[in-house]
């Protein structure tokens, strides 16, 4: 447990400024993250990242006030589960949950609870994770599938899931928390499905896949395209320690093509490998440099927003955990 410790403590010395800059232009006063790149809507994903920064830049003032307004805005079903979208004016505007924010809450609060020692936080984690467990989960050939919601993603053609949902070191650090084998059951069926998920020219993961029997496919009704969700796969494979050559390999063969290009494109779409006319965002660049895809990072974006933002610091809490194995 105290090298457990230690390694959740260890991204705090690499976070400080950063979550500065970060807190001051998204987090609202009240402790609610916005999302400026969606219309100024916050979402479970958002609230989950924001408290796992806070916790590694030690900040127990801006950790607790995230959580507060996440635990009466979101946690509003008649589950432990997070309700995914809140819009201004309005207020819960989808009560679906969001498995990826479920996961990120969950772990923030862990990694809370292991600094801070309250123990509330780890009774709120451990019960958003026996209910993802228990409601969350379906079988496959392939192992567990995370349903990327409770409801809507279980059609007629198979189960529609997205692999960036799949965050690895939030899995195994909950699995440390809650021992069920449920968690290593999902990371397995998660590193199964990358297996299957090799699409177009550079062999890359879907932001959407469908999932039927042993078939893997592009789901419909989703832009056919590795963009601005499974980019964050590689980023989990890497913070994970999972990043095999062969795992990475797609992804940097993907990003060296614009090795000297005038710029690296956002998405590329897989039905016939055409690219984005738009260049990636600075926390774009930052995965592709994390995982040897990319030699440099764009300049400073002044209107950066929060998503991009989100992945840069995310970045380096991944940097310094790896390299603190």
């Amino acid at each position: 447990m105290l090298l457990l410790f230690l390694l959740w403590l260890a991204p705090l010395a690499h976070a400080g400024g950063d979550w500065e800059e970060f807190r001051n232009r998204f987090v609202a006063g009240d402790g609610r993250i916005v999302d400026t790149g969606q219309g100024g809507i916050s979402h479970s994903e958002g609230q989950g990242a924001g408290m796992l920064l806070a916790a590694a830049a030690g900040d127990h003032v801006s950790f607790d006030r995230i959580w507060e307004w996440t635990r009466r805005h979101l946690q509003v079903r008649d589950d432990e589960l997070l309700a995914w979208r809140w819009t201004p004016g309005e207020g819960v505007t989808d009560r679906n949950d969001a498995t990826d924010g479920d996961l990120l809450v969950a772990w923030a609060l862990l990694r809370a609870h292991q600094q801070w020692h309250v123990p509330d936080h780890l009774a709120a984690a451990l019960g958003i994770a026996r209910n993802l467990r228990e409601k969350a989960l379906r079988p496959s050939a392939f192992g567990p599938l995370l349903l990327p919601g409770l409801t809507g993603f279980e059609r007629a053609e198979g189960t529609v899931v997205n692999l960036s949902y799949w965050i690895f070191p939030a899995l195994r650090d909950i699995a440390l928390a809650d021992p069920s084998p449920e968690w290593e059951a999902l990371r397995q069926s998660g590193l199964a499905l990358l297996g299957a998920s090799r699409f177009g020219r550079w062999q890359l993961p879907a932001d959407w896949i469908v999932v039927d029997a042993d078939k893997v496919a592009v789901a419909d009704g989703f832009p056919a395209r590795f963009g601005y969700d499974a980019i964050r796969i590689p980023l989990y494979l890497h913070w994970a320690g999972l990043d095999s050559l062969e795992r990475l390999q797609p992804y940097r063969d993907y990003w060296a093509f614009f090795d000297g290009a005038r710029f690296m494109p956002a998405w590329t779409k897989l039905t016939d490998d055409s690219v984005d006319s738009h260049g990636a965002s600075p926390g774009q660049h930052a995965v592709a440099t994390l995982i040897g895809g990319g030699k440099s990072s764009p300049a400073a974006d002044p209107d950066e927003d929060y998503y991009s933002a989100q992945l840069r610091l995310l970045c380096g809490l991944a940097l310094f955990a790896s390299t603190h194995r």
